[in-house]
C-alpha cells in the first residue's frame, strides 16, 4: 500500500486529488499487487518560487528494481505534468521503505473502509 505526500507553493494552480487519481492508477497499472495509494498533500504559503514536491512510498519488492523505478518515475512524471497549468519547478522522489516497515488494514465492524473500487477514474 504506498503513500503519496505532495508538498507545494499555494501560488500553484492544482487539483491534488487529480494528481492522487493520476498516481494511484500508474502505480497499479504497473504493479497489480500495490493497492490503495495513501494520499495527502501540504500547500505552504511562505515559500520561495512556485515548485511541488511529490514523495512516494513504496514496500520493497523484488520485481521493484531499478528498470521499474525508473520506467515509474518517467510515466508518473509524464502523467501528472499534463496536469499543470503554469510554470513551475517540479521534483518527484520514489522511495522504498526499510524492512521493518509494517503496513495493513485496521477494520472495525460495521464500517466501511473506502477503497479503489470506490473511486473508479475514467480512462
Amino acid at each position: 500500500m504506498p503513500h503519496v505526500e505532495i508538498k507545494y507553493s499555494d501560488n500553484v494552480d492544482i487539483e491534488t486529488s487529480h494528481i492522487f487519481d493520476v498516481v494511484e492508477k500508474i502505480i497499479n497499472d504497473m504493479d497489480t499487487s500495490a493497492g490503495e495509494c495513501k494520499s495527502r498533500a501540504y500547500p505552504c504559503s511562505q515559500y520561495k518560487y512556485p515548485h511541488i514536491l511529490i514523495v512516494i512510498s513504496l514496500l520493497t519488492k523484488p520485481h521493484r528494481n531499478q528498470a521499474f523505478t525508473h520506467i515509474l518515475s518517467e510515466k508518473i512524471s509524464e502523467g501528472i505534468k499534463k496536469l499543470f497549468k503554469q510554470s513551475l519547478y517540479f521534483s518527484l522522489s520514489i522511495e522504498y521503505n526499510s524492512a521493518n516497515y509494517m503496513t495493513d488494514i485496521h477494520l472495525v465492524e460495521g464500517d466501511k473502509l473506502q477503497g479503489m473500487e470506490d473511486n473508479l477514474i475514467s480512462q
